[in-house]
């Protein structure tokens, strides 16, 4: 398959192969296509697609290309049979029974993607080998289209050079290929949290759901303040696979930092990291008057990015798996009555996981951002049944009953029509995690939705969430009732789903 591969009848024959170029090679070519050197001494370059091309996806999972489908793929194959093409082989996870040979071949032009592609990941060692999954990139092709086609794991992108689009094509397949074997891929951040509790140092081990843009990254890659010996150990901030056993297993030896508002007062790892030298930068400005970086500048996208690698931030280590999850936080961001914090039992915690709730974000759709949606496992990539995902995942919780789920809100409090609210700030969230790692958060029951929410968190004063502060008993339950209904109307879409998932919003 080296220099070899077909797909219905179409085969895949390049001109010319530059066969996996070092680091060094493919940062030359990237600064010879109009990469720049930044005051930190790191690369940064500008594309021109700015988010993942989300609306002119296809997956044929359980449909076969029709004809127009198939003479695109014979066109593309015929128009790549006199170009040149880098070829780059990586691997992703570091578990011995879960390693999967990923490869790209990129049009030669365009040898920043690959670079930030290779970086994400590890070196491979077999690359003569068949890989697991092929991504075949055209970044100039006039007509915008991503074909995945998850049984030959192979995907083929057309007409984005846009770097997310490499990575999350690898992590679909791999998501996919994990659920035959019993795993659940996830759209989540992996860490532990190191805290004393009676009288010893204990490791508490969290996972983190979020879209893009609302805080996954944030909270996955923050110190918590806390004084040694107390620590974090941050594993992953993007994907992880969920074993049955309630372990889970890491992908990637980078982070993808979406860099929009970045400040070194409420995220100084990632803050830091974004400068070092190896660090690429995508989509961020830079003036030219000494190639200063601005953060705060959106004026290129407000989906700027940092291809970091994991070594790059502090308090990481040289394990990506976290062994055992004891804590799962979906992060949402609305604007009413959604508490900053809530625990969940399992049916919630699944139906917290089939809601998917968030705003979409300039990584998604930036014509949309801003807008309210659902997003089951808050993971745009999941091949196959939803309902089975949610099904699984609630199979996970009821078999590792020492795991609980929350929901956590990074919005804000109390919107009206002449109110913002009450904003519920980085430091808020950073702090509710810490105290569910001390156990030192005393919760009561909502009487509305059966779950948990806080009476006091130790360290932050909480009481300026309530709900009773900005609207009267009546708005509380109007809005109850109406984000109530909102959610089994999404629930009921999915017709394999286990009653008690949605049973648990019904109150049944």
């Amino acid at each position: 398959m080296k220099d070899q591969l077909e797909i219905y009848g179409k085969g895949f024959k390049p001109g010319r192969i530059i066969d996996n170029p070092s680091d060094n090679e493919l940062r030359a070519r990237a600064l010879e296509q109009g990469g720049v050197i930044t005051q930190a001494g790191n690369l940064a370059v500008i594309t021109k697609v700015r988010s993942r091309s989300a609306k002119f996806t296809e997956i044929f999972h359980d449909k076969q290309p029709d004809d127009k489908d198939l003479h695109l793929i014979e066109e593309v194959f015929a128009y790549l049979e006199d170009k040149e093409v880098i070829q780059l082989d990586r691997r992703m996870c570091m578990h011995p029974d879960f390693l999967f040979h990923a490869r790209v071949y990129i049009t030669s032009q365009y040898a920043r993607i690959p670079l930030m592609w290779g970086n994400t990941l590890f070196e491979e060692e077999n690359k003569d080998d068949d890989p697991d999954f092929i991504t075949i990139t055209v970044a100039e092709w006039p007509e915008r289209r991503v074909m995945v086609f998850p049984e030959e794991g192979l995907t083929i992108i057309l007409g984005t050079d846009y770097k997310g689009e490499n990575k999350k094509a690898m992590l679909r397949q791999l998501m996919y290929a994990v659920k035959k074997r019993g795993c659940l891929g996830l759209h989540a951040g992996s860490k532990i949290v190191r805290v004393e509790k009676d009288g010893r140092l204990q490791d508490v081990g969290f996972l983190f759901f979020g879209l893009s843009g609302t805080g996954k990254t944030s909270l996955t890659c923050h110190s918590h303040w806390l004084n040694y010996p107390e620590r974090v150990v941050i594993r992953q901030d993007d994907v992880v696979l969920l074993e049955p056993s309630g372990g889970a297993l890491g992908t990637e030896n980078s982070y993808y930092v979406k860099t929009d508002a970045l400040d070194l007062d409420s995220q100084p790892l990632l803050y830091s990291a974004c400068l070092s030298r190896r660090t690429i930068l995508e989509n961020v400005k830079v003036y030219e008057d000494g190639m200063r970086i601005d953060f705060n500048d959106s004026s290129i996208t407000s989906n700027g990015r940092a291809m970091v690698k994991r070594s790059d931030v502090a308090f990481t280590d040289d394990d990506i798996d976290l062994p055992e999850v004891h804590n799962i936080v979906f992060i949402t961001r609305r604007n009413d009555v959604v508490p900053p914090i809530a625990r969940l039992n399992p049916e919630f915690g699944a139906a917290a996981f089939m809601l998917g709730e968030s705003i979409e974000t300039s990584a998604g759709d930036p014509t949309m951002a801003g807008r309210a949606i659902r997003v089951v496992g808050t993971n745009p990539f999941i091949v196959g049944s939803e309902s089975e995902e949610g099904n699984i995942f609630l199979s996970i919780l009821k078999r590792n009953p020492n795991i609980r789920c929350y929901m956590m809100n990074t919005g804000r409090v109390g919107a009206t029509e002449g109110s913002a609210g009450e904003n519920i700030t980085v430091r808020d969230s950073v702090k509710i995690v810490e105290m569910i790692a001390r156990d030192q958060i005393k919760w009561k029951q909502d009487s509305f939705w059966g779950y948990e929410v806080p009476e006091e968190v130790a360290g932050m004063d909480h009481q300026r969430f309530e709900l009773e502060n900005f609207y009267q008993p009546s708005e509380i339950n109007y809005l109850k009732e109406s984000l109530r209904k909102e959610r089994i109307e999404w629930l009921e879409r999915f017709d394999e789903l286990d009653s008690s998932i949605i049973n648990a919003i019904r109150g049944g």
